[in-house]
Parts: C-alpha cells; sequence; structure tokens
C-alpha cells in the first residue's frame, strides 16, 4: 500500500473519530491499535503497542508533567492569584490602560505559575473583567489584554505544553523550557506598548482614574510579602535548570514543594484543597501520558507504513528553499488551530514534522519555540480557539463572541510580529540555550 494513500486513511479516521466527540486521547488510542494490528501481522502488532506504550512512559524524562501540574493546581485552587494582582496593582502607577497593564504583568507571573493557558485566562478574567467594567473600559481593551496574557502561560515556563511537546517530538524538555523565556518576554513587552499606544490615542477606551499614591516603604513592605516568595517558587523552577544545578525533573518536584510552602504560607491550604489539587492533577496526568503513549505509537505507525519516509522524501525533494518549507508548516499549523484544540494538533504534526525538520538541518528547539508560539495562537484563534470560550465564560453576561473574536485579533497579530521576530533572529530563542550550565 503506498505511504500517500497510508497517509490519507489514517487522517480520515482520525477526523471521523474526533468529529464523534470521542476524546483526542482514545482517537489515537484505537487508531493505534487498529493500525499496529494491520502494519505488524495481527496480535503481535499488539503485544507491540503495548511494549512500546510501556517503554514510553517509563521513563524518568516525563516526570516534570505531572509535576508542573501539581503546582499549578495547588496555586490555581489555593486562590493565591487575587492576592498577586492586589499586590502587582500597586505598582501600576498612573500609566494609561493600567488595569490592562496589570492583565499583562499578572499573566506573565501566572504563567511561571501556572503553565496552562485556559487556567490563567480563567483567573486573570475572573478576577480583573469586573472591575474593568466598572471603570468604564471598553471591551477591546478589557478582554483582548487577558486573552493575550493567557496564552503566556504557554509562552513563559514551566508550560505543561513544551514539556509535552518535548516528550512528544523527543526534542530536550530542559533547553525548550529556557529557549521560550525571551519569545514569552518579547510577547509581554509588545502587548504592553500596544496597550498603551492604543490608551494615548483614544483615552475613552480605557478612561483614567484616580489612583491612590503609594508610600516607597509600602511597596517595598508588598514586595518582600506577596512578590519575593513567588520569585522564590519561580527560581526554584527556571533558575536551578538554567545554571544546570537540577535537571528539569529535580526543578519541576522543587517548584511543587515551593507551591505546597507558598500555599501555606498565605494560609491558603487545607484539606478541601489539598483533595482538590490531588485529584485534579491525577486526572489531567493520566490524560498526558495517554496522550504521550498514544503519540508516540502513532509515529511507529507512520515510520513502519512508510508514511514517514515518504513525507520526509517528499518535502526534501521540494524545489523550495528549506526556511519556505517551514513557513508552510506554520501556516498549515495556523489553520489546525482555528479549528483544533493545541494538544490535538501536536499528536497530528508532530511525529510528521519533526522528521522533515531534522532532515532539513533545523535546530529543533528553535523549531519547537516557533511551534509552541503558534500553538499559543491557536488557543486565541476564531473560531474555536479553547482560551475564547473560556472567556466568554468569565465576560460580562452581555459579552458577545463576535466581541471577543474582535478583541483578540490585535493580540493574534503582535503573536505574529513576535513569530517573524524568531524567524529572522533564531538567537532570540537559542541564546539562553546556550548559556545553560
Amino acid at each position: 500500500m503506498e505511504w500517500p494513500f497510508v497517509l490519507l486513511l489514517i487522517f480520515i479516521s482520525l477526523m471521523f473519530l474526533m468529529i464523534t466527540g470521542m476524546p483526542i486521547a482514545f482517537c489515537f488510542l484505537l487508531i493505534n491499535i487498529v493500525g499496529m494490528y494491520v502494519f505488524f501481522g495481527g496480535t503481535a502488532g499488539i503485544e507491540q503497542l503495548i511494549s512500546s506504550m510501556y517503554s514510553t512512559l517509563n521513563t524518568f524524562v516525563l516526570l516534570p508533567a505531572p509535576l508542573f501540574i501539581l503546582m499549578g493546581e495547588v496555586l490555581f485552587h489555593s486562590g493565591i492569584a487575587p492576592i498577586l494582582i492586589k499586590a502587582l496593582d500597586k505598582f501600576m502607577g498612573r500609566l494609561p490602560g493600567r488595569l490592562a497593564l496589570l492583565a499583562v504583568a499578572s499573566g506573565a507571573l501566572f504563567s511561571t505559575l501556572t503553565g496552562t493557558s485556559l487556567a490563567s485566562t480563567a483567573m486573570l478574567g475572573s478576577t480583573l473583567t469586573p472591575t474593568m467594567v466598572e471603570k468604564g473600559y471598553k471591551k477591546p481593551m478589557s478582554l483582548g489584554p487577558i486573552l493575550g496574557s493567557g496564552g503566556l502561560a504557554l509562552m513563559i515556563p514551566p508550560s505543561a505544553l513544551a514539556v509535552l511537546l518535548g516528550a512528544i517530538g523527543e526534542i530536550s524538555i530542559g533547553k525548550i523550557l529556557i529557549a521560550i523565556i525571551i519569545p514569552g518576554i518579547i510577547m509581554a513587552v509588545t502587548y504592553s506598548v500596544y496597550i498603551i499606544t492604543r490608551c494615548w490615542l483614544d483615552p475613552s477606551i480605557a478612561p483614567a482614574y484616580e489612583v491612590a499614591s503609594i508610600p516607597l516603604y509600602e511597596k517595598l513592605s508588598i514586595a518582600l510579602k506577596h512578590i519575593l516568595p513567588v520569585g522564590v517558587v519561580i527560581f526554584l523552577v527556571i533558575g536551578i535548570v538554567f545554571l544546570g544545578i537540577a535537571t528539569p525533573s529535580e526543578a519541576a518536584a522543587t517548584g511543587a514543594l515551593g507551591s505546597f510552602v507558598l500555599a501555606f504560607g498565605y494560609r491558603a491550604m487545607n484539606w478541601d484543597i489539598l483533595k482538590k489539587s490531588i485529584i485534579g492533577t491525577l486526572s489531567i496526568t493520566g490524560m498526558v501520558l495517554l496522550i504521550i503513549a498514544g503519540a508516540t505509537a502513532f509515529s511507529q505507525i507512520l515510520a513502519y507504513s512508510g508514511a514517514s519516509a515518504g513525507i520526509v522524501k517528499f518535502a526534501t525533494e521540494l524545489p523550495l528553499p528549506p526556511i519556505i518549507i517551514l513557513f508552510l508548516m506554520q501556516i498549515i499549523l495556523f489553520f489546525l488551530g482555528a479549528f483544533m484544540e493545541p494538544v490535538s494538533i501536536m499528536m497530528v504534526s508532530l511525529p510528521i514534522f519533526v522528521p522533515v525538520i531534522m532532515s532539513l538541518h533545523f535546530d529543533t528547539v528553535w523549531f519547537a519555540v516557533i511551534f509552541l508560539l503558534n500553538i499559543e495562537m491557536a488557543t486565541t484563534s476564531p473560531p474555536f480557539g479553547l482560551c475564547l470560550f473560556v472567556m466568554k465564560g468569565v465576560a460580562p453576561i452581555d459579552t458577545t463572541i463576535v466581541d471577543i473574536y474582535k478583541a483578540a485579533l490585535p493580540f493574534l497579530g503582535l503573536d505574529l510580529i513576535t513569530m517573524a521576530l524568531i524567524f529572522i533572529f533564531p538567537e532570540l530563542a537559542l541564546w539562553l540555550p546556550g548559556l545553560m550550565s
């Protein structure tokens, strides 16, 4: 059977299963069972599938995933977010669009604590949107910054999807986590510049209001009490990996421990919160590990059927420069992002794209950063970006989905600018990993 026909058959089957509403992990599991049975010769293929799934999951490299998830669950359920937002609010001064800027600052900070854009969007939306509406902010400036800032959770470590990307694509997780730091900062800076500029040109979109002056000693007290402890947790996750003190797995463990200490320090931890955090972690981790096992077996089916080799040969023989091929990949990902959620896109595309990237001699860490940024854009891409619907759930009752679409578009444009900068200047992604001890 020719590889194009095999590939077409697999993807038609996948799309059909997804349309039925079956969870993505189970869609791939069913495809893998049938594929292994057909291509590996009956029951021997099923035995190979079981062995492959066991060997994939029985590895120390995957340990950061459940620990990062636990870290985010503890901080989410303990309700530390409002405390940190109030602390950051004291440092905003009288800047134009100060609440929108507060959303960006809070989003960047929560990105280091939650690792998931959905949780970050939900926290920022439920906490800041009512205040923005009360102060007279119009929808583009009350919804857009929260949508953009929620996506920062994928681009500032620890990012759960970055761990998943590294595991599925067999790319260094530690290097990916460090490589996304500068792109994430660039995104936050471009958001801030856009907000200040737009509010300066059109003050009615975010009306100014009286802000009490905060003495310097009070700011220092707030920083020591609320900002510094979070900075310590961030260092326990990012700093010790960068300095070579710990592996990503060990850093995830210290970060999870730090989140418990932080929750206890704020007196926000009790038995009910602990139970919710552990149950949430087990539920999400089980699905993540099943996804990783399914994606690995899916890669084996593509390899054994000849589809992987055929795709690599086809891509390398195209009469196009390699950079154009990479650019076309991003267009495909962006199109998929308008209709599929990020994990589905990863499972479908990574087993195909990574062999092509390696054959074209691109740096896989650089590709991972661009891929992750594209996935981040997918969460806020109309019509089906997941963060759009999370925002609809926490926005004021008179907010329509069209309002949310319009608010998201400028921030998608800013993300495209960041992606273009990473394309033109790869060192923006590769400089920090090159300094790692």
